[in-house]
């Protein structure tokens, strides 16, 4: 079965530290943690410095139950299919959930439940991982088509996808 730890140090690599990007959505962002996302798990009045200040333990609180736990992750038996799939989410928010539920033929809702760890793992693990890396390649140049002032980001996003690697566990 996937293990949120080996997951952490891929996200903490491709986030880097804080920062205020003009034009990224987000807004103020730690390793990938918004100030909307810190603020929704520790509360509205939080600051910019206090997302700054974010410790470890608050990191991996929001990681593991925001995003690894909501993807039922330690349910996934492929690591590469669980990371890809958390990364997702993680990157993309609902979509991370969403689109793969319409690869793997289940209700697109947003919420995994048993049948769509039943459908993760009933599918070819290495099928389905080249499958959800070309929908996020998909997808990330859809938005760009989209939202053209998000092209900037596209060779980042581009990389960090084609960066996840599938391994047989």
């Amino acid at each position: 079965m996937a293990n949120a730890n080996l997951l952490v140090p891929f996200i903490k690599e491709h986030e880097g530290g804080f920062c205020i990007v003009k034009g990224d959505r987000g807004g103020a962002t730690n390793i990938g943690v918004t100030i909307d996302t810190y603020r929704h798990y520790y509360g509205a009045s939080k600051t910019a410095n206090d997302l700054k200040n974010m410790s470890s333990g608050e990191w991996f609180h929001i990681f593991k139950a925001g995003f690894w736990d909501r993807w039922k992750a330690d349910n996934i038996r492929n690591q590469s299919v669980a990371s890809i799939l958390v990364d997702w989410l993680w990157a993309s928010g609902k979509w991370g959930i969403i689109i793969p539920q319409r690869i793997l033929k289940v209700k697109p809702d947003g919420i995994v439940g048993d049948k769509t760890i039943f459908a993760v793992n009933a599918y070819n693990q290495r099928d389905l991982f080249d499958y959800i890396k070309t929908e996020r390649i998909a997808f990330v140049h859809n938005i760009v088509e989209n939202n053209p002032s998000q092209k900037k980001f596209l060779q980042g996003w581009v990389n960090r996808i084609n960066s996840l690697k599938f391994y047989e566990s």
